[in-house]
């Protein structure tokens, strides 16, 4: 999972012996969780795709990272996405779309070695174009990928075993507040699709145990849930207690 929280980890390796299921036709309940992950996934991607190449040198919502560092970090997302639906595992599930986030209250800083990483990563792409271009490929094949996913099928990543279907769910909530940080700073970029921020903001309020005033907007709750934005004075007097409890910083 990436840098949701801003922390990427790439999947462990799959047991021996264990085979991947693939199947060209979704079941009923598993539809909806694709369709959301390629509408997330397709308009992140779309909005790095028309971004001029000036953009990128601006800031993201990524502490240390420029749009160009976040558009880097996407490739590498959509690689775990692809390693994971590759690595299956025989064993039951240990963890949901939910529980798949682990929750610190460190904010990054951008320091972390491989939030260095990216960033070297990013600038040996020199023109935006091949960064786009990069991300089109590695992203669409990523997508095929997710629709052609045995919704049961047991995966591996970072040492946790999950449906495909909960994977991909989860997966929601990191493009919906990757969209957010790509277009912090670039107040003309498209923003993410309602439902998926909606989706998103389910997730969190679950992963807080508790729902978020009625009166934040679901963008809102996920900047403040998230630390990405602080809450202006009236939004700290209606979390209450949460407020104490924030932000939930996801890796």
């Amino acid at each position: 999972m990436g840098r949701a929280g801003h922390l990427t980890a790439a999947a462990y390796p799959h047991a021996a012996g264990c085979r991947m299921r693939l199947s060209g036709i979704e079941a009923p309940h598993y539809r909806a969780s694709v369709d959301l992950f390629t509408r997330s996934w397709t308009a992140l991607r779309r909005a790095v795709a028309k971004l001029p190449d000036e953009d990128f040198a601006q800031p993201s919502g990524c502490a240390g990272w420029l749009v160009r560092d976040l558009a880097c970090h996407l490739v590498i997302d959509a690689q775990d996405v692809l390693i994971t639906l590759v690595t299956p595992a025989e064993t039951e599930p240990t963890r949901d779309a939910v529980t798949y986030w682990e929750v610190s209250a460190t904010p990054p800083t951008g320091d972390d070695p491989l939030d260095a990483l990216i960033v070297r990563l990013a600038a040996a792409y020199e023109e935006p174009r091949l960064l786009k271009f990069h991300l089109d490929d590695v992203g669409s094949a990523a997508g095929r990928a997710a629709r052609l996913a045995d919704p049961d099928l047991r995966v591996v990543t970072r040492g946790e075993v999950l449906t495909a279907g909960d994977y991909l769910s989860a997966y929601v909530l990191e493009w919906t507040l990757h969209h957010l940080d790509l277009v912090a700073h670039l107040p003309g970029a498209a923003e993410p699709p309602a439902e998926g921020l909606a989706r998103s903001r389910d997730m969190l309020e679950k992963i807080a145990g508790t729902a978020f005033p009625a009166s934040f907007s679901d963008k809102d709750a996920l900047l403040v849930g998230t630390g990405r934005r602080a809450p202006a004075d009236a939004q700290e007097a209606e979390l209450g207690e949460l407020a104490a409890r924030l932000p939930l910083v996801l890796g």
